[in-house]
């Protein structure tokens, strides 16, 4: 009987495999193929820049509020139907985006998509380690993470062509047959598992959670059209610091809380999600602006973006292995030092460059020395968040590391928006001084600001005028650029100083040694799970 049972547990593990890839795949390359898109769905919805700010922030805030929950409900449900679920929803409302006919439904979409994501992702690795036993558990997520890893790296060039010859709208129909697929594999030979243990739902958490970031974030974000100072905005940003203290007080009371605040009395604990929240800050907040400087500034084709940041993918996969290992010789401390610091150079790089550089001499070497900074920090990361609780805490210790860099590009995004805008409008309003502009055609234009990059040029203007005012904006959203890349560079470096004050620098041969731990193994790809963020 039990070599029976272990023969069909064989018997169904490639399927079970093949379902989480698949799944996971389907949420990771969507998030790499919109971000590519955004410049050409500006141009098509005649979004603002604003307007393209919540089709990514809708998705992220839902899902970045909701995955905690998410893992919880396949606890208590079964992680089998929860994953489904959320599979289904994720293909559901990709259809609606790519049916939306103009930018508001795009937005509700893809806010409807979170919360299909956050039933989704946090399902494919529970379910991994539900089906196979401890001895095989390993091999299997690294299988996974290594399939995972190709297809985010392939989402950008992919998302580019799909744009470039056929449609962005197929940026998300690209999602369906894997949605059908995983659906039909999942149902037939995914075998169903819970938690019998589970702890209560933190219902008031989520909710809390929820509504504070959500209040915080429309908050900033609507200030670039109403300003800081208006009254609807103060009370956005104000009510939902007032939520998000209440979620810290109710998570602090609860007897299940979904965020467990003990877990933060550890300093190394506390120093990583700080290091975290900064550098994928950094990371979320700046870059979001490349595809925009690539494709509305330097000319390059979509496919020509997707291309560009290959490499930091590329090198970030290759490398993750032998930087796992730089913490059994040196602790978490110095490359969680080191790996910032580099990064922040390689934001600053981005900040070097004008108008018409080369790729080359101007986004590869910055796009190089960002993703050996990333590599060097992102699975010593990983290790020291795991190694800072115990064993039986280590899978919401991970969830925790995994929703604050969601938090952390979610919220970035927002501020750095705010300086984006307002240099950009600063520096053109300064450039418009030189150009003889009639006082009609400037109205025009200052009605289009919150464009950015993709203001139009008003009728009525000679060829010499046209070419002077597009060469003004190109040039005055470089500068906005250069600002969002130096604020990326700075939060790069708060985050390597945060590690020096609060990670534990004692190396994992040292901590054996001395009895307070054995020898962490060298983390895998897996370790890069935090890094790959949906939307």
């Amino acid at each position: 009987m039990a070599d029976t049972v272990k023969a069909e547990a064989q018997a169904r593990s490639p399927w079970v495999l093949l379902a989480t890839i698949l799944g996971s795949s389907m949420a990771f390359i969507d998030g790499s193929v919109v971000n590519v898109a955004l410049p050409t769905i500006q141009h098509d919805l005649k979004a603002t820049a604003i307007d393209l700010q919540w089709v990514v922030e809708s998705y992220a805030l839902l899902l970045a509020a909701l995955i905690l929950v998410g893992g919880s409900l396949g606890d208590h449900y079964g992680r089998k139907r929860v994953f489904s679920i959320g599979v289904a929803i994720f293909a559901a409302t990709s259809v609606w985006c790519g049916l939306a006919p103009d930018i508001s439904q795009l937005i509700e979409a893809r806010a409807a998509q979170g919360i299909g994501g956050a039933l989704l992702v946090p399902g494919s690795l529970a379910i991994i380690s539900a089906s196979y036993p401890a001895a095989e558990r390993g091999k299997a997520i690294g299988t996974w993470s290594g399939f995972t890893s190709v297809t985010t790296a392939l989402g950008p060039v992919l998302g580019g062509w799909l744009v470039e010859h056929v449609s962005w709208r197929w940026a998300f129909f690209i999602n369906i047959p894997l949605a059908v697929a995983v659906l039909v594999i999942t149902t037939l030979r995914v075998p169903e598992s819970r938690d019998e243990q589970a702890q209560a739902l933190d219902i008031p958490g989520a909710v809390l959670a929820t509504a504070g970031l959500g209040g915080v974030v429309y908050g900033l974000i609507e200030s670039g059209n109403l300003g800081l100072g208006h009254p609807l905005v103060l009370g956005m940003i104000g009510g939902g610091l007032l939520l998000l203290v209440g979620f810290v007080v109710v998570e602090a009371l609860s007897p299940h809380p979904m965020m467990p605040l003990t877990l933060f009395r550890s300093r190394t604990f506390s120093g990583a999600n700080l290091l975290t929240l900064l550098l994928y800050a950094a990371l979320g907040g700046a870059l979001y602006y490349l595809p925009f400087n690539l494709q509305q500034v330097q000319g390059y084709s979509p496919t020509e973006a997707g291309f560009a940041f290959l490499p930091f993918t590329i090198l970030l996969f290759t490398l993750s292995r032998w930087a796992g290992g730089l913490i059994n010789r040196y602790g978490a401390k110095l490359p969680l030092v080191i790996g910032p610091t580099i990064a922040a150079v390689g934001f600053a790089l981005f900040a070097i460059p004008g108008v018409g550089g080369g790729y080359w001499l101007s986004v590869l070497p910055a796009t190089l020395v960002l993703g050996f900074g990333m590599a060097v920090t992102v699975a010593p990361l990983t290790t020291a968040v795991m190694g800072a609780v115990s064993s039986t805490r280590s899978g919401i210790a991970s969830g925790i590391n995994n929703a604050v860099s969601r938090m952390a590009g979610l919220l970035a995004i927002a501020i750095i928006g705010i300086f984006v805008l307002s240099t950009f409008g600063g520096s053109l309003d300064t450039r418009l001084a030189g150009l003889g502009l009639s006082p009609e055609v400037v109205r025009q234009i200052d009605a289009q600001k919150v464009r950015l990059a993709a203001l139009e040029v008003p009728a009525g203007l000679d060829a010499t005028q046209a070419a002077a005012l597009k060469q003004a904006v190109k040039q005055s959203f470089v500068d906005s650029f250069r600002l969002a890349m130096l604020i990326g560079a700075g939060l790069a470096l708060a985050s390597a100083l945060a590690a020096w004050l609060l990670i534990d620098g004692k190396s994992a041969k040292r901590k054996a040694e001395e009895g307070e731990g054995v020898q962490l193994k060298e983390q895998p790809a897996t370790a890069l799970a935090p890094l790959v963020r949906e939307g």
